[in-house]
């Protein structure tokens, strides 16, 4: 396939697959004006070939649907494409050296960042001590977010630079610092990051996002997380150049401030709760491995507060929960704004939870009744799920085993919208889907088909746009081309994966995303008819 310029052209795809449900068996499809204009067979594609600007030859590729992101930081996600990756690390010492490199090789950095460390998987079993730090990193800036960004390990250096951190709540001397403690290091280290550098990381991170075939992304941002020059900052660059469409959302309880910035909810990481590996989720039971049950940052009745003026203003409201009790705090404060404002009106601003992983039969039908989209992430459980995963560590087999339940919360019709959390796990589209077919815990797997259009028109509709992330005439034209082997109809049941490719189910095959085969290459990303990736010639 030739390079495109990233014009709006009338272009004729044909001679692959075209996953549509408009025609099962379409090869071909033609855009026009940034729209979809038609699918269908080879034959008839004859008819428009001599009147587009562009015919691709498609050469066996499959063409789908972009996918969507639905919860992502984009500049954490960029500075840790540019920054140090301490995801691989294997054991305390490998980490420790990693940084000691890291360090040596960044001499004119003002602030030195890390991400993606995670002692529940290192023989040690315990983080990086301060003093540690100070020493292999020669008394400098030091902020080194564990993998769920709950927590962080830092040096005396940046702890200089955040005063009154040593009296803020989460502040502990030798280990990571959590809640207030850990929100005033990462502030002061993100503050130290120059306007260059950031811009430098949104656009590496949006980059990426589009050599992956993600044509959307929805940015989580807030002041705990962010800053709104970084929000704003964002939101300017992806108007500004070609790339993924990116929808802000802005944590905090401030309709008009969320409305200022260029929201469209003051939602995404609004904390209920923490996270499972930092010990900070809310849960109705103590933790397996700690004395306590978590910290709640938002009671019922600020949930309701929120969720009402959210909806009276017309804008989502959404939230952070990953533990029991504060999912649970999060329908109740939803139904009670629902008791003031109408339960219709409730249900037709299409509220959102974050990562909703601690879940139980009421909680699933709470989100049902109030019309909450359940923004999840499935590679969660394919990194922290399994019999000696973190969840089991945090929480025992038993409640490890409730988590994440996807098939019960589309069953129950919850609708579904998956994202990556990135960078707490990676950019990893068709891994995420395969995570969510081939859950760690049988009874949770959902059809590939069902976990792709939760990655695709799941996050359209988490936005409001039921007309979006499907290739029919009329929708966006938001797609990706992709080198792939046969393709399938997977879906779950109690034993084994069940297989299907007979044509008179008329089901659109996917890619086999069984564990162990090869993911989909993707080939070129298009985002409203504009070329936006191209994969260089190999």
């Amino acid at each position: 396939m030739s390079e495109s310029t990233a014009t709006v052209r009338t272009v004729l795809l044909r001679g692959g697959e075209v996953h549509s449900p408009a025609d099962p068996f379409a090869t071909a499809m033609v855009v026009e004006r940034g729209q979809v204009a038609w699918v269908g067979s080879e034959g008839a594609a004859d008819a428009f070939a001599d009147g587009v600007d562009e015919v691709v030859d498609l050469q066996g590729a499959l063409v789908t649907p972009a996918f969507t992101d639905a919860h992502v930081h984009t500049t954490s996600t960029g500075l840790a494409l540019t920054g140090l990756d301490l995801s691989g690390a294997r054991t305390l010492d490998e980490a420790m050296a990693l940084v000691r490199d890291f360090a040596a090789g960044r001499p004119a950095d003002r602030v030195l960042l890390g991400h993606g460390w995670d002692a529940s998987r290192w023989p040690e079993q315990r983080a990086p001590r301060r003093d540690e730090l100070d020493e292999v990193v020669g008394g400098r800036p030091l902020y080194l977010s564990r993998i769920d960004v709950h927590s962080a390990v830092v040096t005396t250096a940046l702890l200089d630079l955040a005063p009154g951190v040593r009296r803020a709540a989460g502040f502990q001397d030798r280990a990571p610092l959590t809640r207030d403690a850990h929100h005033a290091v990462r502030a002061a280290a993100f503050a130290a990051v120059t306007p260059e550098q950031r811009t430098e990381a949104q656009r590496a991170a949006l980059r990426h996002a589009v050599s992956l075939g993600i044509g959307s992304v929805h940015e989580c941002g807030g002041p705990e997380i962010s800053s709104e020059d970084d929000f704003t900052g964002l939101l300017r660059l992806a108007a500004e150049e070609a790339g993924p469409r990116v929808v802000g959302y802005w944590a905090e309880q401030d309709v008009e401030k969320a409305r200022a910035l260029g929201a469209v909810g003051a939602a995404g990481d609004l904390f209920v709760d923490g996270a499972l590996g930092s010990h900070t989720a809310c849960l109705h039971e103590p933790y397996a491995d700690a004395d306590h049950a978590g910290t709640a940052y938002l009671d019922t009745a600020a949930i309701a507060a929120h969720v009402v003026a959210c909806t009276e203003a017309g804008l989502q409201a959404g939230f952070h929960a990953i533990g029991d009790a504060a999912v649970t705090a999060v329908v109740e404060g939803m139904r009670a704004a629902a008791e003031k404002v109408g339960l219709a009106r409730v249900r037709a601003a299409r509220h959102r939870v974050e990562h909703a992983e601690m879940l139980t039969p009421e909680t699933i039908t709470g989100f049902a009744d109030l019309g909450l989209t359940a923004s999840v992430q499935p590679a969660f459980d394919a990194l922290w799920g399994g019999e000696d995963g973190m969840y089991v560590q945090r929480l025992g087999a038993e409640r490890a085993r409730s988590l994440n339940p996807y098939a019960a919360l589309l069953r129950t019709g919850v609708p579904l919208a998956f994202g990556s959390d990135s960078p707490v796990t990676p950019l990893d589209p068709w891994g995420s889907v395969r995570a969510a077919a081939f859950h760690r815990t049988p009874e949770h797997r959902v059809s590939v088909r069902a976990a792709f259009t939760a990655h695709t028109r799941g996050g359209w509709r988490a936005v409001g746009r039921d007309d979006a992330g499907v290739l029919v005439p009329g929708a966006p034209a938001d797609y990706a081309v992709w080198r792939t082997d046969e393709l399938v109809v997977q879906a779950p049941d109690d034993r084994v994966a069940r297989w299907s490719t007979d044509p008179r189910s008329g089901t659109p095959g996917l890619p086999d995303l069984t564990p162990g085969a090869q993911l989909p290459v993707c080939l070129r990303t298009v985002v409203g008819g504009r070329t936006v990736f191209v994969r260089p010639e190999e």
